[in-house]
């Protein structure tokens, strides 16, 4: 069971290079971090927790700031790429 939760995880996080707009690549990266935290918690494996942790925090967060802008910037006319 452990390893199918893994495999969704690396499955979710792989697919993430296929979003076209930045706060969607966060928030499935943040998506794939969550369901690397399930398979940490059924392997014991307390760094992949805390890693994803870390990892689900910043994309949401990040996701979550850049929504704003990018509604800003559409309204506005205006056009850039992201990193």
């Amino acid at each position: 069971m452990a390893d199918w939760i893994g495999w969704l995880a690396t499955s979710i996080f792989a697919s993430s290079y296929f979003c076209k707009q930045a706060v969607t690549l966060r928030w499935v990266q943040a998506l794939a971090a969550v369901v690397w935290i399930s398979y940490g918690f059924l392997i014991g494996a307390p760094p992949v927790i805390v890693a994803n942790l870390v990892v689900a925090s910043l994309a949401a967060i990040s996701a979550w700031r850049g929504r704003p802008q990018q509604s800003m910037r559409k309204m506005s006319g205006e056009s850039r790429i992201e990193d």
